[in-house]
């Protein structure tokens, strides 16, 4: 499994991203994130991936090809894990994310990318 986390910072606040992650990772709330509009992200993979099997209303499984996903949300947060799913499927998730302004966590590095980190 990979795992891909995503965010984003109310404006002007940083905080220590390992931090953010492990709350996030327990479904806390934390001070200084913004509330996503979860099901808008959601219904954005969705139309992204229409060519895969939704397995169930948060799980795609790609039918001709490698791969899986899982996406578990928080009002903060976008929690993506991924089963043998290629390097240009990932890719595309980040890019779906991007577009709401949530840059990725990935905490196998550990490193967030995003523009404070550059």
């Amino acid at each position: 499994m990979y795992e891909l986390l995503f965010w984003k910072y109310l404006e002007e606040v940083y905080l220590n991203h390992h931090e953010v992650y492990e709350a996030l990772l327990e479904k806390q709330e934390v001070e200084g994130l913004e509330t996503l509009p979860v099901q808008v992200i959601l219904n954005r993979i969705n139309s992204v991936f229409s060519k895969w099997e939704k397995v169930d209303e948060n799980s795609w499984q790609n039918t001709t090809g490698k791969g899986a996903f899982q996406v578990i949300t928080t009002p903060q947060s976008i929690k993506i894990d991924c089963y043998g799913t290629e390097g240009t499927t990932m890719d595309k998730l980040v890019d779906v994310l991007e577009e709401f302004k949530c840059p990725l966590y990935d905490p196998q590095v550990p490193e967030r990318y995003d523009e404070m980190s550059e």
